[in-house]
């Protein structure tokens, strides 16, 4: 049985829509997170029964669900969509879990809504297991981020590209809201319906705000850290649209994800970012510009006068600093400081110089720090023992430098092409390499032998350039 206490479908019309998710014809369960299932107080045996996942499935309602299709804009490449909403995707409802802490489940891929745009609703099988297998990566390594609880193929064709295998995925979130669902009240000017997602938002995640100016800070700092430990793992979002910017902080929509191999600051892998407008250098600045739209929101809240556009655009502007705190601290501690002064950044820059002159792989090269493989990874080793030579002055007599390395630098990330080569396979019925993967990503600081391959950059013919919406 699942406790539901729905906070968002008791707010008024306008929200959301009411909206059932679409039976799929043969659910079949490919992969169930029993870590989360217990911390969210489910029970992971009754959600493999055949009851089960026709719930996980969309087949059939549990007692107590709401299934809602949440309403929200959004600026997507900059450009404004005064309505988009949950168009593959249906709220069922909200739990506590025994320690108090609120979630979202969301069934995506569950079939058509109001929001859907003339599109099917339906998600294939390789998007979902992208996004289980880098979703609970990031928890792993401690980025705030929505959880994968399910997937569930459908038995069911989608057509995209080609015919492919549908699958649905059971997500967890601490909300769905986005800058974008504040976006959608204040492009109408409804500012009741403003005030009552600001409130609402207030008492789910920040109950010590107090007021929108604080709400606006809260999500500014959430976000300064959440995009920090983006950085420190070479890691690209690909769509930072401000209708996938959450307000909780968490990150949402594992779409054209990836992870660097080689270092590159430019570097883009979405097939749709033809400009670089969201490269791996470029995501804090885009962090700035979505929180402007929602400081933007929140202005009429704040008084809707001067005083209130030079108060949110003062929290804006806050941003940087926070942000560079945290860049300092993730980054440092990926060379063994655990206490960083300012002068740290120097030191962390110059690598960083370094691995892009020399396109070094950015996770190789930071994990190979603590067992002297580093060199390894650069072409011009004298000019990385030049460095290592400060940074070896830096570390000296530092307690538990090691171990602070160890635990600040995954052994494996989820590698483009070993993402791509177990989503291939699975789409033939075949998920051991899916479930290896799985398995390997949820100790990412593990050093095991029966992982090593994981850990390896890709060769030549397996680089993958190039990842997809999906949608």
């Amino acid at each position: 049985m699942i406790r539901f206490d729905n906070s968002y479908a008791r707010l008024p019309q306008g929200f959301f829509t009411r909206t059932p998710p679409t039976p799929v014809s043969d659910p079949k369960l490919v992969a169930l997170n029993r870590p989360l299932a217990l911390q969210l107080g489910l029970d992971a045996d009754w959600l493999t029964s055949g009851e089960g996942v026709a719930m996980l499935a969309g087949n059939t309602l549990p007692e107590g669900a709401e299934p809602i299709a949440q309403a929200y804009a959004g600026h997507q490449f900059g450009g404004f969509v005064p309505q988009l909403g949950d168009g593959r995707a249906v709220l069922l409802g909200e739990i506590v879990a025994p320690d108090g802490a609120r979630f979202d489940i969301q069934l995506k891929g569950s079939g058509p809504t109001p929001f859907s745009r003339r599109g099917d609703g339906r998600a294939w099988l390789g998007p979902v297991l992208r996004e289980y297998l880098v979703s609970e990566f990031m928890a792993a390594v401690g980025i705030p981020t929505t959880r994968a609880l399910a997937a569930v193929s459908t038995g069911e064709r989608v057509i995209r590209e080609s015919v492919l295998p549908g699958a649905v995925l059971t997500r967890v979130a601490a909300s769905h809201i986005r800058v974008g669902t504040f976006e959608f009240y204040a492009a109408r000017g409804d500012h009741a319906r403003l005030r009552l997602l600001a409130d609402h938002v207030i008492a789910r995640h920040y109950p010590d705000a107090g007021d929108a100016a604080g709400l606006l800070q809260r999500v500014v700092d959430a976000q300064a850290r959440t995009i920090a430990g983006w950085m420190a793992l070479g890691f690209i979002h690909g769509v930072m649209n401000t209708d996938n910017m959450s307000v909780s902080g968490e990150t949402i929509d594992y779409g054209p994800c990836a992870f660097m191999d080689e270092f590159r600051p430019d570097k883009v892998f979405s097939s749709i970012d033809a400009a670089g407008r969201y490269a791996w250098k470029e995501q804090p600045n885009i962090a700035v510009w979505n929180l402007a739209q929602l400081a933007s929101c929140l202005v009429p809240l704040m008084g809707n006068d001067e005083a209130a556009v030079e108060r949110a655009t003062h929290i804006v502007h806050s941003f940087p600093e926070t942000y560079q705190q945290a860049w300092l601290a993730r980054f440092a501690a990926k060379l063994g400081i655990a206490d960083p002064r300012a002068e740290d950044t120097a030191l962390i820059q110059r690598l960083l110089e370094l691995m892009a002159g020399q396109r070094a792989d950015f996770t190789r090269s930071f994990a190979g720090l603590a067992d002297g493989t580093a060199r390894d990874e650069f072409t011009d080793r004298e000019a990385f023992d030049a460095w290592a030579l400060d940074w070896q002055a830096r570390i000296e007599g530092l307690p538990g430098a090691r171990a602070t390395m160890s635990r600040a630098n995954p052994r494996r990330i989820p590698r483009n092409h070993r993402i791509e080569q177990a989503i291939e396979v699975a789409c033939e019925g075949d998920f051991a390499p899916f479930e290896r993967l799985d398995s390997a990503l949820r100790s990412p600081f593990d050093e095991r032998e029966a992982w090593v391959d994981l850990a390896r950059a890709p060769q030549a013919d397996e680089i993958v350039y190039r990842t997809f919406c999906g949608t």
